[in-house]
Formats: structure tokens, sequence, C-alpha cells
């Protein structure tokens, strides 16, 4: 094959699905994961004599998101209100292709369980449980030893088992549960929309400063009902089109006003009610939605 064939042109090819994947999960952010791969091209482009290609490229993506960690442990805590991950519309070009039990989970509750961990916590849960590579191969890729590892590992994976607010319900049940949201919504009525809700259900808006959202997350069924209802009263007779979408695996909604977008919507549902609702407004988690709704 001459050096200008269909390999040359992508080298990434084989392997990008899984860095996107593995930086996604590390970083929250699709923009930023798409950037430490790209830098880890850079640099495997530069390198000499790689035997494994996989495991350099691995390495390298991991490394690149642990930096990337820590500049972003100082830039959240001046973030304006509620932190949310940058919502993903294609999950499937992102799935680790393992046999994990967390393979194909990008829901915005493992990621927020995600983001309490330390990034090392983060790197070595992330490479085990959910890329299944061994403890061994894991140790050299962040420079700890293999019993520090599976500690970490071990930390991570009981703090996700904790956190994680919902089991992971059927695509039906959550279409379901957004149309019967939906249609509440609109009646105005707050004892209904709030009966579809787990009594301590969270909501958590991300505007980022940006756009107007709530500071702080809303608590407990009554107040979520109400600040939804409030929201659809105040923007009644304004040009809303609201589109379904999956958003990060899921059953969501993308909303436009005026034709451009204006927030993704999702939900994590616990059997048959909702545990939370995630809306994220900020425009520059927004830039892979289409600008506008189409006709």
């Amino acid at each position: 094959m001459s050096s200008n064939g269909p390999r040359d042109a992508d080298p990434l090819a084989p392997h990008r699905r899984r860095l996107l994947g593995l930086a996604y999960r590390m970083l929250g952010s699709r923009s930023d994961a798409e950037d430490a791969v790209q830098d880890a091209y850079l640099r495997f482009a530069g390198a000499r004599d790689v035997r494994n290609p996989e495991a350099f490229l691995v390495t390298i993506v991991t490394r690149l998101c642990l930096d990337r960690l820590k500049s972003a442990k100082a830039q959240r805590e001046v973030y304006v209100g509620p932190w949310l991950p940058e919502p993903v519309f294609d999950a499937e070009g992102l799935a680790a292709d393992t046999a994990t039990e967390l393979a194909d989970d990008l829901s915005f509750a493992l990621m927020l369980a995600l983001d309490r961990l330390s990034p090392l916590e983060r790197a070595a849960f992330l490479l085990h449980d959910v890329f299944d590579m061994p403890f061994a191969e894991v140790a050299a890729m962040i420079d700890r030893t293999e019993a520090a590892c599976r500690q970490l590992a071990t930390r991570a994976r009981r703090a996700v088992k904790d956190a994680r607010p919902a089991p992971v319900a059927t695509a039906e049940s959550h279409a379901r549960l957004l149309n019967a949201f939906s249609e509440a919504v609109a009646s105005g009525d707050v004892a209904r929309l709030a009966g579809l809700l787990r009594a301590d259900a969270i909501a958590m808006t991300d505007g980022g400063g940006r756009k107007s959202a709530a500071l702080n997350p809303i608590i407990g069924a009554d107040k979520v009902a109400r600040l939804f209802i409030s929201l659809a009263k105040k923007n009644a007779g304004r040009d809303i089109r609201i589109e379904p979408a999956m958003i990060n695996g899921t059953v969501g909604t993308i909303v436009y006003v005026n034709g451009e977008v204006d927030h993704s919507f999702s939900m994590a549902i616990d059997r048959d009610r909702i545990a939370a609702i995630y809306v994220v407004r900020n425009p520059d988690k927004l830039r892979h939605v289409p600008a506008s709704a189409p006709q």
C-alpha cells in the first residue's frame, strides 16, 4: 500500500472510538476529548519504534487527561452554577468495546459520579472497570504500582456505586416518562407533575454564566415541579420547538427557541419515577447540536 493509502490518511482510525470514549469519560467534555486525542496523535506521529500503537495511544491520552483535570479543578472552582457534562449525541461512537457492566454507560448519573473521584481514581477505575485493562497495564499507564491501582479502583468503584442515583431504565420506560413529564408540564398541574418525580428528585441546570440558570440544584419533587411549570409559563407564546434526541445514550430532547438551540434536556430514571433532570444551557457545551431545528 502506498503512503497515500486510506490507512495512512488516519492512523488513529482503528483506535479513535476507544480513545475518544476514554477521554470523554475522563474529562466530561467531547470538545476537550477530541483535543486530547489530537494531541496524542501528534505525539504518536513524532514517536519512533512504537511496538504497540494502541497501548502507546491509550497511555498518552490518559496522561494528557490527568494533566487537563488539574487545570479543570481550578476552573471548576469559579464555574457559575452547577457543572454538567457536555452532552453527546453519538454515544455509540464512544463505546468502550468491552463486555464490562459499564461499557455502554455514558449517562449523566455516571459522569457526575466519575467527576467526584480524584483524577487517579478516575483513571484507574475507567481503565480497569470500563476498558477492561489488567492492573499491570494500568500501573504502567498512570505510573503507580499495581497494588496502588487496585486500591484506587476499589475506592472509585465504591464511590461510583454510592453516587449513581438510579438504576438504568429501559428505553421504553424512559420515553414514556419523558412524554408524561411533557404533558404534565403543559397541563400546569403541579401535583400531577410531582407525582412523576421521586420524592428527593433533583434538577440541575448548567448555564455556565452564559445563560440564565438556577445557581444551585433544585431538590424535592414539589420544588422541581414548580420550577418547570413556572418556566413553561414564562416561555408561553415564544417560538419553541422540541426535538427528540438520544443524549448520552438515553432518550432526551433538544429545545430550540426562535430556531436556535436553547438547551438539552435529559433525565435519570429510578424504576417508575424520575430521579434527576439535567438541563444544559451553556452554549459552549452545545456546539455539537445543529444550529437550528430541521424543517
